[in-house]
């Protein structure tokens, strides 16, 4: 049973012009003109940005989902350099519509599957690698960095996580679909743990005793990300 006050609350349009300062958002316009994914010295030239001021802004619009990074094609010696391009934001304001149909989609699989969860799962599964490839790789190939990115996927879909007191654990303080989640939770809550399973194998990190808590705690959901190797 469902106690008074627990689990996430609603989720809220997503608005990418929030907290942005003048230069960083500057950045995100000149990548949204840009022709083609762009490197950080062609970034500094048309914004007139110093390039380690531009790596902070872009690092802070690649963990708002605002911006995709991904390497560039090797030539030479060195290592190939990162390049960056706007993202358009996406299924952080799902409307009544996708609502709907969700809520649809979510009763049909509660009464025809014989493994509902397991199936919202798998499904899951294929949506969270498919929102990583369009994210972009994270930093580094770390479990650390892929947490980092992976929370970044799913405060771009609407859940607004923060981090936990364990590097391991976080909350998820809002849902895009709380209404069919309270209805329909293996489903719902089943899809939600598998987006971040695909996610997390998506950037080669293990994800085999990930678990998703639903309405565990006062105003959230508790996702725990541990790999196999560590301890609680």
């Amino acid at each position: 049973m469902m106690r008074a006050g627990y689990g996430p609350r609603p989720a809220t349009p997503h608005r990418e012009g929030r907290a942005l300062s003048k230069s960083r958002t500057a950045v995100l316009e000149a990548l949204r003109a840009a022709q083609a994914p762009t490197a950080v010295p062609a970034l500094a030239a048309s914004t007139g940005l110093h390039a380690n001021t531009l790596r902070e802004h872009l690092d802070a619009l690649v963990a708002r989902g605002l911006v995709r990074r991904e390497r560039s094609v090797p030539s030479g010696r060195g290592r190939p350099a990162w390049l960056y391009e706007a993202v358009e934001p996406e299924l952080g304001t799902a409307g009544t519509e996708y609502a709907g149909l969700a809520a649809a989609l979510a009763g049909h699989i509660h009464r025809t599957s014989t493994s509902p969860e397991r199936d919202a799962v798998e499904a899951g599964h294929t949506w969270g690698a498919d929102l990583a490839r369009r994210a972009g790789p994270p930093a580094s190939g770390t479990q650390t960095d892929a947490r980092r990115q992976v929370l970044a996927i799913l405060d771009r879909v609407g859940f607004a996580p923060t981090a936990g007191e364990r590097a391991t654990t976080a909350h998820l303080t809002r849902c895009p679909l709380l209404e069919t989640a309270k209805e329909y939770p293996d489903v719902v809550c089943g899809v939600h743990l598998g987006i971040v399973r695909g996610a997390l194998e998506e950037y080669g990190a293990d994800s085999d005793r990930t678990r998703l808590l639903p309405f565990a705690e006062p105003g959230a959901c508790r996702l725990e990300l541990l790999a196999r190797e560590e301890k609680r």
